[in-house]
């Protein structure tokens, strides 16, 4: 077999025009879009094992996406110092591939992440969102009380079983540990909510911040968007935000590259002991971590 070269590789894009990461065969996708392009550089197939590290949904953004792919190693010698530049002059001007870093074969984007961060933004300008950043920005009816977001971020945070805000999967866990989850308002005016955690289920970031904002704007109390985590079904009283208010800024890995394949086992064994098991016995594996 030949030797092959893991790489990492560090993806952006604007998510208007996609309907998400994962590739889909009538639908234009980041991940789509990504292994046309990989095939067209570098020959059909030669790329393999395209592995996220969590899936986006349709209209959300990203700034911080990882993805791992494996090359022949007499491929990558090749093209080490000009494929970065290839890609830039044949992707699309929404997606960019920022770095392509190598990594040891025990690196999964997916399994060796140790945390998922977005950002969510939003105005309550009375003139809505600026032209320029409309398709980043969600534009609030009422005005918002920095205070009051805080507060109700507060009961939000630790470990929690989130069914209430999640889209439930057959055999997935809805158990989640929020590391992070607090607003500020920017020079600018705008509000930015950072939510930290190790994985997030369906819909969940946006369900989030769809409870904090009607707290936020006194139509709830700050208690409310906490309280509903006694709940073990979706809440329908909770809205979820738009999509495109969404990016995904970072995802977090070990400092030392010997844990990765630790780290890996431990999310996997994880994933499976919390996801149940279907009919037969065997231990379903949960999706990987995904937001819309």
């Amino acid at each position: 077999m030949d030797e092959r070269v893991r790489l990492r590789l560090a993806v952006a894009y604007d998510g208007t025009g996609f309907s998400g990461w994962a590739a889909q065969p009538t639908r234009r996708t980041v991940a789509g879009v990504l292994a046309e392009t990989l095939d067209l550089v570098l020959g059909a197939g030669v790329a393999t094992g395209l592995t996220v590290a969590g899936r986006t949904d349709a209209g959300v953004h990203a700034t911080g996406q990882v993805c791992h792919l494996d090359l022949p190693a007499a491929v990558w010698a090749e093209h080490e110092g000009r494929l970065l530049r290839r890609l830039a002059r044949l992707l699309p001007t929404d997606v960019r591939v920022r770095a392509m870093t190598p990594v040891p074969a025990d690196f999964d984007a997916r399994f060796s992440a140790t945390f998922r961060r977005y950002e969510y933004r939003v105005t309550d300008a009375p003139f809505g969102a600026e032209p320029l950043r409309r398709h980043e920005v969600l534009a609030w009816p009422r005005p918002l009380d920095l205070d009051l977001l805080n507060a109700a971020a507060a009961g939000l945070v630790g470990e929690h079983d989130f069914a209430a805000y999640c889209r439930r999967k057959e055999h997935a866990t809805t158990l989640r540990e929020v590391t992070r989850l607090d607003w500020r308002r920017d020079p600018d005016g705008l509000l930015v909510a950072t939510v930290q955690a190790d994985a997030f289920c369906q819909a969940m970031v946006r369900s989030l911040v769809g409870a904090m904002l009607v707290a936020g704007d006194g139509r709830r109390p700050v208690q409310w968007p906490g309280s509903l985590l006694t709940r073990r079904e979706r809440s329908s009283e909770v809205t979820v935000a738009p999509a495109h208010g969404l990016t995904l800024v970072a995802v977090g890995y070990p400092d030392d590259p010997a844990e990765y394949a630790r780290r890996a086992e431990a999310t996997r064994r994880l994933r499976v002991s919390t996801g149940g098991a279907p009919a037969g016995g065997v231990p379903a594996e949960e999706p990987a971590p995904v937001e819309g």
